[in-house]
């Protein structure tokens, strides 16, 4: 549904019907939520739902049905399918250890629904971002309120027609709007709010929650740099790199933000980037801006955007190594090879999110752990090396949401591994089983099966400050 009123009144009853309903989502079973999610997958499924999407992302970005798939839809199958396989045992109360001085209690963990989630997601993977929490929401036993975000309209649009069909509007609400829409919700006492976006707006989400004092997850972004050092098998580190740098054209929460490649082999490395552009994107000399490979830039905001970053990176003295065409009209920015970039450039301090790659080279590692050191930690880190002394070095010494060691955003891929940032890219954990807990309260419960505290009961005295103290200090 789409709220176009400018009071709250709609909104509350929309939050309240949720709320009710979360009453019961709350005690539903194992097998109760599985069908819920299974209804999803079959609707994904259908060939003419699978085309319905593609025809909306190209319409969003010119995203390629390869990259719809490979990126949006059969990573929502890959979580369903860990869903199905593992709920039943994430479900199951965890019984934990007693210690001694508790004798004749036992202690478990429930994990119980937290009640009406939040759901406010972004623009680049819009399909993929708003469903992967949602799968994790009603595995979890809670209501969901979702809305995508209005820059990508037509996905938006699919989502709330395809949600609205599968599901109880008091179950999973998708409201369609923009920013003033998000803020009216911010308002609202949600139980948990699951945000993805930038650090700047992720801020503003923290602290509209700090007001209900609700919890959050927020899935941000940040300067992931790539590393590469000499021992590298260098031509299929610049492949992988180029691949991973203009996915989606870059706007990517986890794509390598910047390079630092080894003095040694910058120059090796810089001939290979070229080529693997080449090589994907202009295989018959026809011109980048006709491959159907490669889309485009969200919206004229972020155009400029990125193309302000370029300029003020030039004027500085960088110099173009590949690429540096922009067009407006078709929001078209060519891959771009930036050398001779320098720390006051703004470029190597904003979020890049677009298909430009500034460069930096490196004598020791002690150069790479400095620059890392002295940027807010970062979602990801990308290291190409095959010496594992250099590797393990990388990895002790700094700090980001998550390491891939000669490839790149394949931490994603694995719903075993946590997936989010530190600090200011990123707080809470997704996929599996850290996306259930991050949906769920922790609830510790303790029951006494026998016996009695009342031996250290007031009044006090003597012997019971004995008791305490070897209960203390004896028992522990």
């Amino acid at each position: 549904m789409t709220i176009s009123t400018n009071t709250t009144d709609d909104l509350q009853l929309v939050f309240q019907n949720l709320k009710l309903k979360a009453r019961i989502t709350s005690r539903t079973s194992v097998k109760e939520r599985i069908d819920k999610l299974k209804k999803l997958e079959a609707y994904l499924r259908i060939p003419a739902n699978i085309t319905s999407l593609e025809t909306a992302l190209y319409a969003d970005f010119k995203k390629h049905p390869v990259e719809v798939m490979s990126s949006e839809i059969s990573a929502i199958i890959q979580q369903i399918t860990h869903v199905k396989k593992n709920l039943s045992r994430w479900m199951a109360d965890k019984v934990v250890d007693t210690p001694i001085t508790l004798v004749g209690t036992s202690s478990w963990i429930k994990y119980e629904s937290k009640g009406v989630c939040l759901i406010l997601s972004p623009w680049n993977y819009p399909f993929n971002l708003s469903i992967l929490p949602l799968i994790y929401a009603i595995a979890a036993g809670n209501t969901v309120l979702l809305k995508p975000s209005e820059l990508a309209a037509h996905t938006a649009h699919f989502i709330n027609n395809m949600l609205s069909e599968l599901y109880p509007q008091d179950e999973v609400t998708v409201l369609e709007g923009d920013a003033s829409l998000a803020s009216r919700l911010l308002s609202l006492p949600f139980n948990h709010i699951y945000f993805t976006g930038s650090p700047q707006i992720g801020k503003v989400v923290m602290a509209a929650a700090a007001q209900h004092l609700s919890s959050v997850t927020l899935e941000l972004g940040g300067k992931s740099p790539a590393i590469i050092e000499k021992s590298a098998p260098i031509s299929e580190a610049a492949e992988k790199c180029v691949w991973a740098k203009h996915f989606n054209n870059g706007q990517t929460c986890i794509a390598p933000d910047y390079l630092l490649v080894e003095e040694s082999v910058a120059e090796e490395f810089t001939k290979a980037y070229q080529k693997s552009i080449s090589a994907f994107y202009n295989p018959e000399n026809k011109g980048i801006k006709n491959s159907p490979d490669y889309c485009r830039i969200i919206n004229n905001r972020h155009f400029n955007r990125i193309k302000a970053l370029f300029d003020d990176a030039i004027s500085k003295g960088a110099k173009v190594l590949a690429g540096g065409e922009f067009d407006e009209t078709e929001r078209f920015i060519s891959p771009t090879l930036l050398g001779n970039v320098s720390h006051d450039m703004k470029i190597m301090e904003e979020e890049i999110f677009g298909p430009v790659m500034p460069m930096m080279t490196f004598k020791d590692i002690n150069e790479v752990v400095e620059i890392i050191y002295e940027k807010p930690k970062p979602l990801s880190l990308y290291v190409a090396s095959k010496n594992n002394a250099f590797i393990n070095e990388i990895i002790s010494k700094t700090s980001s949401g998550g390491t891939v060691i000669n490839d790149y955003l394949l931490g994603y891929l694995n719903p075993e591994l946590p997936f989010g940032g530190v600090n200011n890219s990123g707080l809470g954990k997704a996929m599996g089983f850290h996306s259930f807990v991050d949906f769920s309260n922790e609830r510790g419960i303790v029951k006494r099966n026998f016996g009695t505290l009342s031996f250290i009961y007031p009044p006090y005295n003597g012997f019971k400050q004995k008791l305490v103290s070897f209960l203390a200090f004896k028992l522990s």
